[in-house]
């Protein structure tokens, strides 16, 4: 036994960043750690070395491990298209679509390729951190279940249950969460933790009890809430509108740069801004309504798993009149791969939506044509006369019409996205990232809105600022949770003798 599930009762109840922060803790003590998420659901993705697709949690979590990202951390990733529908990717490459109902037919043979993965994990790594997907307690999904119980059952892992004190109700859901299971399925649920906690943490003391006192099992800690902490968001609905993302910094210079993120219905990697969010007089909004775009010095399109259906939604919702007045008065647009697309003059579009040509906002001189193999690749160039790196995940190919200055330029000659005077777009993901051309980018998006008293700070390291938030993690693990009991689960697994609650009997078989 070397491994683990983190599980959480709800979506967004911590599981990533719980899974994260045992990850550091662990490979701070020398460990070989590994993160294990056999499905998710998440347009947030990233491109591996190893050529496939995966969850962008997972890669956060190799970088708590101090690894690169793997396709085999995230076997099945789900990108959903609609609410409908979602594209498979399977060991980092698509594989098909499938609706809700149609997908059941396949988790008996992808349940195969999950336990074999982490088989091979396993035998590779001193621990394995799983976390697992939603919530455990899913009645009406556990039979063909692969991520929670179902994994747990099949490769044998104690699972800790994450809930979310910070709204409300946080004993009801961990007692309920095992009641629900079946017994083989509760003999596997060794503990609780529970996440943001705000106050004194002997006001807990009774409830803690009486959790113990009910369920036989105990609460192996309390987080308390960290108001610096802020990383990677796993479910896009996570990012609320009009909210600051991050903790930014007061502004260096003497003037602060607002940058509005249209939140798309279908968003991808909404992540791209988070690396503007972390420099000092940066404050990034995502926005739904079109009065939010008025006093924006910035407006960022970012990526999307629909780029037809959310451009004709960025039109409904007046949000694509505001863009269009934004850069008519010079404001500076930027649009990241899906947005990108929305820029150009057409999109031809046979394979992700079937609308085939449809305007766009007519903002760059191009044609965007959709190709069926998904282009996932790790680029690298020259951008704003500075070195770059970024990774793409798209099936969109553009084509200039007129003449436009590229955005990168590649080793081989070749370009990659284009630039105007106050208009840049690009299909790759993860290019502010790059701290020299980060701060040439912010200089050119300032002097065109008109902000001459912003100032990029000198200092920003992207990279130190995503290891620090990942040491808070280490450190909020190492010093509210037992590691003691969490390393006997890793090294022993569930204890035995554990008690059964009384629950409904349900269908298990997988």
């Amino acid at each position: 036994m070397n491994a683990l599930l983190v599980a959480g009762t709800t979506s967004d109840a911590g599981k990533s960043v719980v899974t994260a922060g045992i990850c550091r803790w662990l490979a701070r003590g020398g460990a070989r750690v590994a993160p294990f998420k056999a499905q998710n659901m998440s347009n947030n993705s990233v491109v591996t070395p190893d050529g496939g697709e995966i969850g962008r949690a997972q890669a956060l979590q190799a970088a708590a491990c101090g690894i690169e990202p793997s396709v085999r951390f995230n076997p099945v990733l789900l990108k959903p298209g609609s609410d409908r529908s979602s594209q498979v990717v399977v060991l980092g490459q698509v594989s098909g679509e499938v609706t809700a109902m149609s997908y059941r037919a396949r988790k008996a043979a992808l349940l195969d390729t999950v336990v074999s993965t982490l088989d091979e994990l396993r035998a590779e790594h001193d621990y394995v951190v799983c976390e697992g997907a939603g919530s455990p307690a899913e009645i009406n999904l556990r039979a063909n279940d692969i991520a929670n119980m179902g994994l747990a059952r099949a490769a044998g892992l104690p699972v800790l249950v994450v809930g979310d004190i910070d709204r409300g109700g946080v004993f009801a859901q961990l007692f309920g969460t095992l009641a629900l299971l079946d017994a083989a399925d509760q003999a596997l649920v060794a503990g609780f933790v529970i996440n943001k906690f705000r106050g004194d943490p002997a006001l807990l003391e009774p409830g803690l009890h009486q959790l113990r006192e009910l369920t036989g099992r105990p609460v192996h800690g309390v987080l308390p809430w960290a108001e610096e902490l802020w990383l990677d968001a796993e479910d896009s609905l996570s990012y609320v509108a009009d909210g600051v993302v991050g903790r930014p910094a007061p502004p260096a210079g003497g003037q602060w740069l607002r940058v509005a993120v249209p939140r798309l219905p279908r968003i991808s990697n909404a992540t791209d801004v988070e690396a503007l969010a972390a420099e000092p007089g940066v404050a990034v909004r995502f926005v739904t309504e079109p009065s939010r775009l008025a006093d924006a010095d910035l407006v960022v399109l970012p990526g999307s798993k629909s780029t037809v259906a959310d451009l004709a939604w960025l039109r409904r919702s007046g949000l694509a009149d505001a863009v269009l007045a934004h850069a008519r008065a010079g404001g500076p647009v930027v649009g990241i791969c899906g947005g990108f697309q929305m820029l150009a003059r057409r999109i031809v579009d046979e394979v992700e939506s079937g609308a085939g040509v449809v305007d766009g906002l007519g903002l760059l001189d191009l044609e965007i044509e959709f190709a069926p193999r998904k282009t996932l690749a790790r680029p690298r160039g020259q951008a704003f006369g500075q070195q770059v790196a970024g990774y793409e995940i798209h099936h969109g190919v553009a084509a200039r019409i007129g003449e436009l200055a590229p955005l990168v330029e590649l080793p081989d000659g070749r370009a990659e996205g284009a630039v105007t005077d106050a208009v840049l777009g690009t299909h790759w993901h993860g290019l502010f990232e790059n701290d020299a051309f980060r701060r040439a980018f912010l200089r050119w998006a300032a002097l065109r809105a008109g902000r001459d008293g912003f100032e990029p700070a000198a200092g920003t390291v992207f990279a130190e600022v995503r290891g620090r938030q990942l040491d808070l993690l280490g450190d909020l693990v190492e010093e509210h949770l037992d590691t003691d009991a969490l390393r006997d689960l890793l090294e022993r697994g569930a204890p035995g003798g554990l008690p059964r609650l009384s629950s409904g009997t349900f269908p298990q078989s997988v």
